[in-house]
């Protein structure tokens, strides 16, 4: 893993220290403090990108409509399979 040296002051550094977790790296706490936090509307402007068309929505709802009986058994037969 490649490495950055930076330089800051000892108020910057004590403050840093004070939140640093027991055997946590600076490098760990400032990932933990600074990520981004997840958001509903993170969450939303991801959806395009993992939605599933219509018909493979009807596909899923087709397979399990079919197991509604029994949920062990696949509607698959044995020309299919």
């Amino acid at each position: 893993m490649a490495v950055k040296t930076i330089t800051i002051d000892m108020d910057s550094y004590n403050l840093l220290s004070s939140l640093k977790a027991e055997n946590e790296s600076f490098s760990t706490l400032i990932k933990r403090r600074l990520k981004p936090h997840s958001t509903a509307a993170l969450l939303l402007s991801k959806l395009p990108e993992v939605a599933l068309e219509p018909s493979t929505l009807d596909g899923i709802e087709h397979v399990y409509l079919s197991r509604s009986h029994s949920l062990a058994e696949s509607p698959l037969t044995g020309d299919d399979a």
